[in-house]
């Protein structure tokens, strides 16, 4: 016990040092935000500067750190890279994109590159916007490049992937069903990407099928004392990360990125030693609603980045936070009948529970010591 609280110091340390210092996840992603207002249409292209590092080198000293005096020595190289990369049509015509200055942009996953553009000779407001994006799908083709489209106060948002590079938008008159499914597909998108929450409920969901004694670990009975564990914990998780998600959305209750990255790093280490040191016994669900609170932060920052609009906010975060349900149970109902199985046996104690927890633990250090100190260690 005394060698478990010295392990939760460290965590407790190692929180209060990343959050001063830590700087998110390792972009793979780009925003584009349209902005249709009669018959201009203007936007932004956020690109990572750390993406364009990697394609065009853009530290020339080597200093680890791209400047604004770096940036500007490339900026003609930076858009000969990048705007070939994008294409949009107004009502089936192609339209000519001039970039009219360059931003420096904080999202959740780092410092990025803003493209202000505006289309060319648009007289008149589109009914249909067609955008075709395909940046970085050569060098990576899990790249994300996400759309968000503001027509006359009514929002789209869709990611673009490397096997769906274009979409039409129909902005002749609001959809609110399909911008419901679209912020439902969003959320279940977000949880299914982001190993993090995904191992924070692995972490809670290993031990289920079990219950602690003295001597060990023993199987659980029947398959509803298994639910009901599962119920409790995925539950309370979704209460909590709604509460927050709810309150940081309408800027309620805002917290810096920085920490919240660290603060969701160090919640996975803390849940997966749990089960190998007994820090928390028999309240797996109350730690699952305290640290579902910091989750529901880090699920807000990556719905504000999609520039969520007052008019759709309602829709928004009621079909992100179901998207992000959705994604849950389809994690959950596969897990739970595979670890009933294999419960009894000799290796899911041993082997699954005691084996993956401390994996989790390696994993989420890694991730706590790179948000702390800017590093890069793992590619995910």
């Amino acid at each position: 016990m005394h060698s478990a609280r010295k392990f939760l110091g460290l965590v407790v340390v190692s929180l209060a040092l990343a959050s001063a210092h830590a700087w998110g996840h390792q972009a793979n992603d780009s925003w584009l935000t349209f902005s249709v207002s009669n018959s201009a249409v203007t936007g932004q292209w956020d690109i990572s500067v750390s993406d364009l590092d990697t394609a065009l080198g853009l530290d020339d000293n080597d200093d680890g750190t791209i400047s604004q005096e770096e940036l500007a020595t490339h900026n003609d190289a930076i858009l000969a890279f990048v705007m070939p990369h994008l294409k949009v049509q107004a009502d089936g015509v192609a339209k000519q994109i001039h970039v009219t200055g360059r931003k420096i942009e904080n999202h959740l996953n780092g410092v990025y590159v803003g493209l202000p553009f505006e289309l060319e000779n648009q007289t008149t407001l589109p009914q249909t916007l067609q955008v075709t994006c395909d940046l970085f799908y050569d060098l990576n083709p899990k790249f994300l490049n996400r759309v968000s489209i503001d027509a006359n106060g009514q929002q789209r948002s869709i990611t673009l992937t490397s096997d769906a590079p274009t979409q039409i938008f129909d902005l002749s008159r609001p959809k609110l069903a399909a911008q419901f499914f679209a912020f439902v597909r969003e959320g279940v998108w977000h949880i299914w990407s982001g190993f993090d929450h995904i191992l924070f409920l692995l972490a809670l969901l290993l031990p289920s099928v079990l219950w602690r004694q003295q001597n060990g670990w023993q199987p659980v009975g029947e398959f509803r004392k298994a639910l009901t564990n599962v119920v409790k914990i995925v539950t309370a998780f979704t209460v909590a990360h709604s509460i927050t998600l709810s309150l940081a959305t309408l800027g309620i209750v805002q917290l810096p990125s920085r920490l919240t990255e660290s603060a969701i790093a160090a919640s996975v280490v803390i849940a997966a030693a749990n089960n190998i040191f007994p820090l928390f016994t028999k309240r797996e669900w109350m730690v699952a609603f305290g640290f579902g609170l910091i989750h529901g932060f880090g699920f807000a920052s990556g719905l504000s980045d999609m520039g969520i609009t007052r008019e759709n906010l309602a829709v928004t975060v009621l079909g992100f936070n179901l998207g992000v349900e959705v994604g849950q149970l389809a994690i959950v109902s596969v897990f739970l009948p595979v670890a009933y199985a294999l419960r009894a046996s000799w290796a899911y104690p041993r082997i699954v529970l005691a084996g993956g927890s401390c994996g989790i633990v390696l994993i989420a250090a890694v991730w706590l010591v790179e948000r702390a100190l800017n590093l890069k260690l793992m590619p995910f």
